[in-house]
């Protein structure tokens, strides 16, 4: 199948709030027919959105959401966004937080990319996004989380290397801070903890859920199949910087 000819579907986990909406709203912007897994129902008005609820850290029922979606949807495009933080320092880290993450950001991957593996692999032509973060390179009270994303990377380069031959893309997109729910359940709104934040990025701005779906239209984009194995850090600078939280 040539890549003018695709049938564009894809899979968005996490699509019901924050960047995983904005993903979801490009994406159909783009030509997509999309699938939103996320516990809540992804109010999103388009004739071309599906929205299938599930707690992708419920291996059970990731499994189960997995197969269904496969077996409705020729799925060739997916990314993996849902992510949540279970900040703490080290001496307060719990390994039941650890496991949770493990399940939703490497677990919950793996099952969805081995469901619509297959579709992938007979049209050959796959894009797979995974929502890394700028904390894999380091961040305080981030020990699960920093742990999980990172892995994430390692995950996507063996992904990339295995799939290749197959028209079959693996990237990560890594965002900084993004003004989002889950960024102000960590930093209180107008706070001077938010001044001091963004004074210390570079480009002396908060991130906005727009800047990483457009990184991911870019990895997802027919176009890009000589990109794979990579990583872009939508970060306004702080990978290569220090960041204060």
């Amino acid at each position: 199948m040539s890549e003018a000819n695709i049938q564009r579907v894809a899979i968005v986990t996490g699509g019901s709030a924050g960047i995983g909406k904005v993903i979801c709203e490009h994406l159909l912007r783009d030509g997509c027919e999309v699938i939103s897994l996320s516990r809540r129902h992804a109010d999103v008005d388009h004739p071309k959105l599906h929205s299938v609820e599930v707690d992708l850290m419920d291996r059970q029922a990731t499994l189960q959401a997995a197969s269904e979606v496969a077996k409705k949807y020729a799925v060739n495009t997916l990314v993996h966004n849902a992510g949540v933080i279970r900040g703490a320092l080290l001496p307060e880290v719990k390994l039941e937080d650890l496991d949770a993450l493990v399940e939703l950001h490497l677990g919950s991957a793996i099952a969805l990319t081995q469901a619509v593996l297959p579709t992938m692999k007979a049209q050959r032509f796959g894009r797979i996004v995974l929502m890394s973060s700028r904390a894999a390179v380091g961040a305080v009270t981030r020990t699960s989380y920093s742990a999980t994303k990172a892995g994430m990377l390692g995950m996507a380069r063996t992904w990339a290397l295995e799939l290749a031959p197959e028209g079959i893309t693996v990237n990560v997109v890594a965002p900084g801070p993004i003004h989002t729910d889950m960024f102000y359940d960590v930093i209180p709104a107008g706070s001077e903890r938010e001044k001091a934040l963004q004074a210390s990025i570079p480009v002396r701005r908060i991130g906005e859920s727009a800047d990483v779906a457009r990184a991911v239209s870019f990895f997802a984009d027919p176009a890009n199949s000589f990109v794979t194995g990579q990583v872009l850090y939508v970060c306004g600078g702080t990978s290569v910087g220090a960041l204060t939280l």
